[in-house]
């Protein structure tokens, strides 16, 4: 079984309760939105429209609201 890392964890548990999210890039950019799916190098995030973003250009990733995350020691 592959453990899955804590990016992947924090980003599952923010698509799977759809929590919206702010996701500022290193330009300094702010798009909001839920994420509707991710893989290694791009997040999709839905609002009005779907936008693929590349992970190498995110800076932060601010959720509306506290997410717990199951994480093994």
């Amino acid at each position: 079984m592959v453990a899955e890392n804590l990016q992947d964890k924090f980003l599952n548990k923010l698509r799977k309760d759809k929590v919206q999210v702010s996701i500022f890039l290193v330009n300094g950019i702010k798009l909001d939105g839920t994420i509707d799916s991710f893989d290694s190098y791009t997040i999709l995030l839905k609002s009005k429209i779907t936008q693929s973003v590349y992970k190498h250009a995110i800076s932060t990733i601010v959720p509306s609201q506290p997410v717990k995350l199951e994480i093994d020691e």
